[in-house]
């Protein structure tokens, strides 16, 4: 979504590198790159100015002179004043003292209303609540009925006492203020403790659909109003946001498709302009891709900082632990790495996502955004296809996989001998290196751990290797008798060691007797007797 002015940010950055000192020249072209980077990104008009003031403001101050790193300082205070624009602190749902907590969902036609209960309903389940939707948009055509499908989807109830319209000629003849107070009602009475209300939304701000927004309000008393835009809005964005500030009174923001490819810039007016946070973003179409906002995370994004915290949260829900703790296991009892243990990680993977988003998440993914673009999720899958098409003794035992073997898999999977090849060689690394780092070695080649190229490496490195290198004599005489003294050691370590003197007796001696050291029953075996 905000692929356009991240890469315009980052290039402004990227002029201040290596400057020890900044000038007021050099600041007011900063400024001026930010200012047509965020109105470029469809950012509000008056929203921009207030932001490059702060800025300009901040970086002509004391906190960048001082600074051992202006450029680095500049950044620190456009990702700060980013925040600001964000809605500064993540703001999480209010839940009622005394169950129900009334949600009510408000927003134009197409933002996603109905789609995004479903998702708020699963992801409020995932916590432990037990949510209740509510059908109280009779008006567009068969909305009644995507609400049941979506909720049954997400796996949380649905209240529909209506079916509402089935088509454009159909006039809505149900009351949606009634169906809502019923909604609360209903979700007391089956011990539901929070409740979300799909309203109704048309193609523009009217009169009539404000009122019925006010008058729902009024006779659910919701704890929260949460107003869903479209992030691909545009400039309009702001004005209807107003709008249903005015009209509707919400308490918080909820960004849908954000994944998309517009610039995106008028969401980030919204928080700003309404003085109401953005609490939420739906990042895709699947009922998994949905979110809570944090500003700071997505400033990091923006700033192509990454965000390394939202990735950690989505390893931890979707990571099976009983699998986690079976590969801990298998790294403990040295057990050899198979394609089974690589299916079922590859599995592991998958349920986080899209690979894609995964790792735009990463610090610096703006450098790579082209390979990642190219990326084909599909790889994935046939991988495993290629995995599933082995039988069970080739995916533990892959030494055996000739080349009949390999053709044979490739014909079965639909790809070709060479795919089948790399993918095997591929698996031969990764096992090396589960082995190395299940015989305590480290990761080969990684500074700081042990194993192969690394610090703790038995081959010495620099230094370490000119002092083992001056620790030999120069004296040929003397090196010759270092060298008889070292086989001399080695000789006698080759020698069979005697057993009894560990005892105070020599090997041999017929007068030792075991009992005497009080061991266990069928112990002497071990010594001999």
């Amino acid at each position: 979504m905000f692929t356009s002015l991240s890469d315009r940010l980052t290039a402004t950055f990227k002029n201040l590198r290596g400057k020890g000192r900044l000038s007021e020249a050099d600041v007011d072209a900063t400024v001026r790159e930010i200012r047509r980077a965020l109105l470029d990104a469809d950012v509000a008009v008056p929203v921009v100015r207030e932001f490059t003031a702060s800025i300009r403001e901040r970086a002509l101050g004391a906190e960048v002179a001082a600074a051992l790193n202006p450029a680095q300082q500049i950044v620190k205070i456009v990702n700060e004043e980013l925040q600001g624009v964000l809605g500064g602190a993540t703001r999480r749902i209010r839940f009622a003292k005394h169950p129900p907590t009334v949600i009510m969902l408000a927003g134009l036609q197409g933002a996603g209303k109905t789609t995004l209960a479903g998702k708020l309903g699963k992801w409020l389940a995932a916590q432990g609540h037990k949510p209740l939707l509510v059908a109280a948009d009779l008006q567009r055509p068969n909305a009644v009925t995507q609400l049941q499908i979506v909720g049954q989807r997400a796996g949380v109830g649905v209240y529909a006492p209506h079916p509402g319209t089935t088509s454009e000629a159909d006039v809505p003849t149900g009351n949606p203020v009634q169906v809502a107070r019923d909604g609360v009602t209903e979700a007391r009475n089956k011990l539901h403790d929070v409740v979300i209300i799909d309203t109704a939304g048309r193609l523009g701000v009217d009169a009539e659909m404000m009122q019925q927004a006010a008058d729902i309000r009024a006779a659910t008393s919701p704890d929260e109003v949460l107003f869903v835009i479209d992030a691909m809005i545009g400039q309009d964005a702001v004005n209807t946001a107003l709008a249903f500030q005015e009209g509707v009174a919400f308490t918080g923001v909820v960004l849908s498709k954000l994944d998309g490819d517009a610039r995106g810039g008028a969401a980030l007016s919204v928080a700003s302009v309404t003085g109401q946070p953005v609490m939420f973003a739906s990042t895709g179409e699947g009922l998994d891709d949905f979110e809570l906002f944090h500003p700071d995370r997505m400033a990091g994004r923006i700033l192509d900082m990454g965000d390394v915290l939202s990735l950690i949260e989505q390893a931890e829900r979707s990571w099976d632990k009983a699998e986690a703790d079976r590969m801990a296991k298998k790294f403990a009892d040295q057990e050899d790495f198979t394609f089974e243990d690589f299916l079922a990680q590859m599995q592991q993977i998958r349920k986080m996502g899209s690979m894609k988003k995964m790792l735009m998440m990463m610090p610096g993914a703006a450098g790579i955004r082209e390979q990642l673009e190219n990326f084909d999720e599909r790889e994935i899958d046939r991988v495993e296809a290629i995995v599933r098409s082995m039988t069970p003794h080739e995916r533990v035992a892959p030494k055996i996989m000739n080349g009949s073997r390999r053709a044979r898999i490739a014909r079965g999977s639909g790809v070709t001998v060479s795919e089948v090849n790399q993918l095997m060689e591929r698996f031969t690394q990764a096992q090396k290196m589960m082995r190395q780092m299940a015989r305590g070695g480290g990761v080969p080649g990684m500074p700081g751990m042990a194993g192969p190229g690394g610090f703790n490496s038995p081959r010495k490195k620099g230094k370490n290797a000119k002092a083992a290198k001056s620790s030999r004599s120069g004296n040929p005489a003397k090196r010759a008798q270092e060298a008889a003294a070292a086989q001399a050691r080695r000789e006698r370590g080759s020698q069979p060691v005697n057993t009894g003197a560990a005892f105070g007796k020599d090997a041999g001696a017929e007068d030792f007797d075991p009992s005497a050291l009080n061991l266990p029953a069928g112990f002497e075996k071990f010594l001999g007797k």
